[in-house]
């Protein structure tokens, strides 16, 4: 039988789902809503929100869809996986209680604190008072986040104690709660887990860029791109991160009758010890870093039976499957983004891109439009993300960007760095050459 498979999302995550699960042996019919222009050269378009439940419900039963992967967060918290498993079907992605992990920092850190789970010190505080309080018990950098779904814009990083209650204004003037957290040095990671509700098996590691600009500055970004795999993890450090962070929050989420399926992303921060910390959790694949661990993840393994058998509660014959964290190949993405992101940015702007892209190289649409003209169109902050996969970081890196080069986007722009540091300067021994002072928060 046919696998009829619906992505819900729009993003350059949905657009790599949808590219991973076009090359499964399976030769499933793919559906995206509401998907890009992008999306669509591999799915046919469906014209639903992601996040409406009931008319992602109807067309699921209207058009006997067999199996649903869950791009976004928004979805997740809205309850789509329990409703589309209420109806009996196969579902990829947290529930609505477990996806409370990324819709809520202070849930995520009771939880951290419950399993034991090394993260930040931190303080809740539901009004600018109790901020303003708390901001006393720490130094700085102030770490501030907004206490909800925030797109990936939510963390100010304060340098001073007056842009730390310029973050608490704007924080209030939300009407939002948040966390105060010290400030963690080392070396960010990301470590996408796929999960079955009793155990996480980590993917490909990844590190991902959260500024605007080059050598990290200015402000948090959806992220503007990302490598893997990330040079300084190895068998020691997945094996901490796997029984001090992962283990532990699955059996803690079970016992919070919340067992966690689907995708499990632990932002960390490596100490230059070498002790993993969490920075945060998200609860689906992340973006950018899916551009880049998917691509080395399809050619060896049918992602579609990976992410069915996540759904189906068992990834028992996949565990111990090297493929999963040891790619031969290497991938660097960077995010073409449109002037003024991550503030007010122009829509509507024309894009052509090249007619033929080398070997290896992708280009993941995000926020893209396809005219009736025939014309492509920005409709969004993130507008492309430029894959490209080859034997060494230096050269993917060299053949992304030549590939960006050659697309005409006039008032668009990229961080020229992404994976620069990592080609340049590998530590044999660990993560010292790597080392930054570096916070950032998807």
């Amino acid at each position: 039988m046919t696998q009829k498979v619906l992505v819900l999302g729009s993003g350059g995550r949905e657009h790599a789902l949808l590219e991973a699960l076009s090359r499964s042996p399976q030769v499933p019919q793919l559906f995206v809503a509401p998907g890009n222009a992008g999306c669509y050269t591999l799915a046919t378009g469906v014209d639903i929100k992601a996040d409406d439940v009931k008319a992602v419900l109807d067309f699921v039963q209207a058009e006997d869809i067999t199996f649903v992967v869950v791009g976004p967060e928004a979805p997740l918290v809205a309850g789509v996986v329990d409703a589309l498993e209420e109806q009996g079907v196969l579902v990829f992605g947290p529930s609505q209680a477990a996806a409370q992990l990324e819709a809520s920092k202070h849930y995520a850190k009771q939880i951290m604190a419950k399993a034991g789970v090394p993260t930040a010190g931190f303080a809740y505080c539901k009004s600018r008072q109790e901020a303003e309080i708390a901001l006393s018990n720490f130094t700085a950098p102030y770490v501030i986040k907004e206490d909800g779904l925030a797109a990936g814009k939510g963390v100010t990083v304060a340098e001073t104690l007056a842009d730390a209650l310029d973050a608490l204004a704007r924080a209030e003037a939300k009407h939002s709660p948040v966390v105060i957290e010290e400030f963690l040095k080392g070396v960010e990671l990301s470590v996408l887990a796929i999960a079955d509700g009793k155990q996480a098996i980590p993917l490909i590691s990844a590190q991902d860029f959260k500024r605007v600009g080059d050598n990290d500055t200015g402000e948090n970004t959806g992220g503007m791109g990302a490598y893997a795999p990330v040079p300084f993890v190895n068998d020691a450090l997945l094996a901490t991160i796997q029984t001090d962070i992962l283990d532990p929050m699955m059996k803690t989420m079970q016992a919070e009758n919340a067992p966690f399926k689907g995708i499990l992303y632990a932002g960390l921060m490596i100490h230059p010890n070498g002790r993993p910390f969490v920075v945060e959790f998200n609860v689906r694949f992340g973006d950018p870093e899916t551009q880049v661990v998917l691509p080395l993840l399809q050619d060896r393994i049918d992602v579609l039976a990976l992410l069915m058998d996540s759904a189906k509660g068992d990834l028992s014959s996949w565990r111990g499957n090297r493929a999963l964290q040891e790619p031969t190949q290497k991938a660097v993405t960077v995010v073409v983004a449109a002037e003024g992101y991550p503030q007010a940015y122009a829509s509507g702007q024309v894009i052509s891109l090249p007619d033929a892209l080398p070997k290896g190289v992708n280009v993941f649409h995000a926020g893209t439009k396809r005219q009736p003209s025939g014309d492509l169109i920005s409709v969004g902050g993130r507008v492309l993300t430029v894959t490209a996969v080859a034997d060494t970081l230096s050269e993917v890196r060299t053949q992304a960007y030549l590939a960006i080069e050659a697309i005409n986007f006039p008032q668009s722009f990229s961080r020229s760095d992404i994976a620069l540091k990592a080609s340049e300067s590998i530590s044999p021994h660990g993560i010292g050459s790597l080392y930054s002072q570096v916070y950032t928060n998807s």
